[in-house]
């Protein structure tokens, strides 16, 4: 039917050719054919190539009456694909709070939406290799005694990340769940034939580490790791502050440690709560702090082989989670694990 004169109505978009598909790809795909080295050589390529702020702008956090939605967009400098995540909920009119996300994928070649991905596992994924990626630059190669606070999905995903890089000699583990921390140390000590020690408190399961990962904001945005509790010579890794409201490491941490390396340096040190604490303490962060772009490009690298105290900090990255989609979307393809969905978007040329 003719557009209404006058009514600035745009013609009908061209459709789509039949011969375009779009995929969905799951988290049980994603469960199946994701390695943890290739997960971890995919996001250390990324970060080593070049690319520009323009490509991977900061994420938008859009909030109403207790609903939020997050976006994390990012066009990575190789492959076929760009795109963005989109992770939402609601928690005060649901009926069930909780949180999905879903990965758009366009594709560079057709300017068309070529997949959704189910971005929880894929999240879980990104965010941990991309704190083994920043654990190899910083590390030494001795097998690692690693302290982990936390017994959830990505306290898991990160011990067999690091596992992937670096050779494991022992683990303590603490969350406040008795139940939860041993079956996390009876799983852990099973798969990687480690030992794996369950510990009453979170000082215990630090004491002694060469590595700690924090993985595990306590109730009430209390912070669930001191900087006293560490030895020289430890790495530090943080992943459960990302936005302002949100309190993981004590500001002794963060006044402890002599380099910050950040997935996203902007929004690190301003959008989580744990920097924002230390800056109003008069932590003069900034000074400490460099890309992990810089370090595996080999920009800091005095500054890297002369820290004591190494920090590595994630807010995650529309980078981390479009490179990982792709290569998820690959694999799923060639094992024939990605539904065709039985649609066709509409196409403006």
């Amino acid at each position: 039917m003719a557009n209404p004169a006058g009514l600035g109505v745009p013609a009908e978009p061209t459709p789509m050719p039949a011969g375009d598909r779009v995929y969905f790809v799951s988290s049980d795909a994603a469960r199946q054919l994701l390695r943890w080295d290739e997960v971890v050589d995919c996001i250390a390529k990324a970060y080593r190539e070049q690319r520009s702020d323009a490509a991977t702008p900061a994420r938008t956090v859009a909030r109403f009456g207790g609903s939020w939605l997050r976006t994390l967009p990012a066009i990575p400098p190789a492959g076929r694909y760009f795109g963005a995540k989109l992770m939402g909920g609601s928690f005060a009119r649901a009926s069930r709070p909780g949180v999905q996300y879903v990965i758009v994928l366009f594709d560079h070649l057709t300017s068309r939406i070529a997949a959704f991905v189910d971005g929880e596992l894929v999240t879980a994924f990104r965010t941990a290799a991309t704190s083994a990626v920043a654990l190899d630059a910083l590390a030494t190669d001795e097998p690692m005694r690693l302290g982990v606070l936390g017994s959830g999905l990505e306290a898991g995903t990160h011990v067999r990340a690091f596992a992937t890089v670096r050779p494991v000699r022992a683990i303590s583990v603490f969350s406040p769940t008795v139940a939860r921390r041993q079956a996390f140390a009876a799983g852990i000590e099973k798969e990687l034939g480690v030992p794996v020690d369950a510990v009453d408190t979170a000082q215990a399961a630090v004491s002694g580490a060469t590595v700690v990962l924090a993985a595990a904001r306590s109730r009430g945005e209390q912070p669930i790791l001191h900087g006293d509790w560490l030895s020289p010579g430890t790495v530090v890794v943080s992943i459960g502050s990302t936005v302002p409201e949100q309190r993981e490491i004590d500001v002794s941490v963060v006044a402890r440690c002599d380099l910050i390396v950040c997935d996203i340096v902007d929004e690190v040190l301003c959008q989580t709560g744990d920097m924002i604490e230390a800056t109003r303490a008069g932590i003069s962060v900034a000074e400490k702090t460099i890309s992990l772009h810089a370090v595996l490009c080999g920009e800091a690298t005095q500054r890297v082989t002369g820290a004591r105290l190494p920090l590595f900090k994630s807010v995650g990255s529309g980078l981390q989670d479009i490179v990982l989609a792709e290569h998820l979307l690959n694999k799923a393809i060639e094992a024939e694990s990605a539904a065709v969905l039985p649609i066709a978007f509409s196409f403006k040329s």
